[in-house]
């Protein structure tokens, strides 16, 4: 954890100060945060979405944003018949700033979330903050507030989250993955952890995203390296007490982003 924060030391310019600011002077409306109230779906399960709009140049965080990166962090504490949430995150891409790998997104993203209620077939009421990093020559945390109503009667799809919901990462199985090994060795401060993953090529400049079930246990950018169909990334993870940990093997998430797909593999054996 103490390796995270430094690397991002090297690129903050200054730290966060208020809601949708932050204390190094922004230029206007570098970026815009708005909610697509979506539809209630088949399942009674409600899908919105949140859609960023970035000045040109700026890139903000995929959920395992890289080295020195800020993960999306989002409190919905004020929100109203919400049972749980769920992501749909978009395949993010990759780029470098000062030497350090960023994975995210520029532009525009729309992230795809599907509320549960609490109470089946009652509206919802989406009342939040979301804590997030967007970077351009510098790296600037910010936070901003957002609401909106969900009623329950609307069915009517959203074709711009339908459309977003089409470039989620491919699962395992559609992309020709037979088998997920890990093997873990204890080191000083946490784990090693080295994923054998027999797959079809992603495209070219493959790198791989290893992530932890606990959000709160630092892991580092795996080192990719493929063998015809093999292919093999080491990481380490590092928890808060920096001392070796038990790890489940089957809640650990690998992700494989190459230049034609990105493919999301859930789980893996010893």
């Amino acid at each position: 954890m103490i390796k995270r924060i430094l690397i991002f030391c090297l690129l903050l310019v200054s730290p966060l100060t208020t809601n949708a600011q932050s204390g190094a002077a922004l230029p206007d409306n570098v970026m815009e945060l708005s909610v697509l109230q979506g539809w209630r779906t088949t399942q009674d399960t409600h899908m919105a979405a949140l859609r960023i709009q970035l000045q040109p140049g700026w890139k903000t965080y995929w959920r395992a944003p890289g080295d020195g990166g800020i993960p999306p962090q989002f409190d919905w504490s004020g929100s109203k018949n919400i049972g749980s949430v769920q992501f749909h995150w978009p395949r993010p891409k990759v780029t470098y700033i000062n030497d350090l790998r960023i994975i995210g997104y520029s532009d525009e993203v729309i992230i795809p979330i599907e509320f549960s209620p609490r109470n089946a077939g009652q509206p919802l009421t989406l009342k939040g903050r979301v804590d997030l990093g967007i970077c351009n020559d510098i790296c600037i945390p910010l936070s901003m507030t957002f609401s909106a109503a969900l009623p329950a009667d609307n069915t009517k799809p959203d074709p711009m989250i339908r459309t977003a919901l089409k470039l989620a990462p491919m699962p395992a199985k559609k992309a020709g993955v037979s088998t997920v090994t890990c093997t873990i060795e204890p080191i000083s401060d946490g784990l090693r952890v080295t994923a054998t993953i027999n797959m079809p090529s992603t495209g070219s400049g493959e790198i791989t995203v290893i992530e932890a079930p606990d959000p709160s246990i630092w892991v580092t950018g795996a080192t990719t390296k493929r063998n015809g169909n093999a292919l093999t990334a080491t990481t380490e993870m590092v928890p808060p007490s920096n001392a070796p940990f038990m790890l489940d093997r089957s809640k650990i998430r690998i992700t494989v982003i190459g230049s034609n797909r990105t493919v999301d593999i859930l789980g893996c054996t010893g």
